[in-house]
């Protein structure tokens, strides 16, 4: 009887993350907004990134090495980990399992869960923040435009952000612990 209830519950989750996930990707055929979600995606494959290291060196000069060292050491450890973890999970993309997705960018990888753009953004902000509280204007909104960007591009259902999210914070935090 209860592995009937937890059944049942993990079918509508499921369900519910297929459905959101389709009504999300739905905004993609807009042209605008697939062109800007294409670019904030691409600007999260680590461009952004690389970015605020180099900014963080080129304003703070040799106080800026160790945050960048820091959000360097998150982002391999984070690829790291989600590659592990996709390779375990072996979840198929969205556009692979629903004819209502319509994929609109590029994977970089086969697998969907956990979305890395988002566990590296949600790592890279939490790290950079840290150090320079002063960026969250920039950061919090580009590190949530990422987590929705993998939605409305159609390449990760919206359970794959939030583990995404969820690792991101958990790597972030816990690096902490060793610095």
């Amino acid at each position: 009887m209860q592995n009937r209830l937890l059944t049942d519950y993990l079918d509508r989750i499921s369900a519910l993350d297929s459905a959101l996930c389709i009504k999300v990707n739905r905004t993609s055929h807009y042209r605008m907004v697939r062109w800007m979600f294409r670019l904030i995606s691409r600007l999260g494959d680590g461009m952004f990134w690389y970015a605020i290291m180099l900014g963080v060196v080129l304003t703070h000069g040799e106080a800026g090495v160790l945050p960048s060292l820091h959000m360097i050491a998150v982002g391999l450890f984070g690829t790291l980990l989600y590659k592990w973890l996709k390779g375990k999970t072996l979840r198929p993309r969205p556009y692979e399992v629903h004819q209502d997705i319509w994929l609109a960018g590029k994977p970089l990888d086969k697998f969907s869960f956990p979305s890395g753009h988002t566990l590296h953004a949600v790592a890279f902000t939490f790290v950079a923040l840290s150090y320079y509280p002063e960026l969250s204007l920039l950061l919090i909104p580009f590190a949530t435009l990422v987590a929705i960007s993998r939605v409305v591009l159609g390449l990760h259902y919206p359970s794959d952000v939030l583990a995404g999210a969820a690792i991101g914070a958990l790597v972030a935090s816990s690096s902490f612990l060793l610095m």
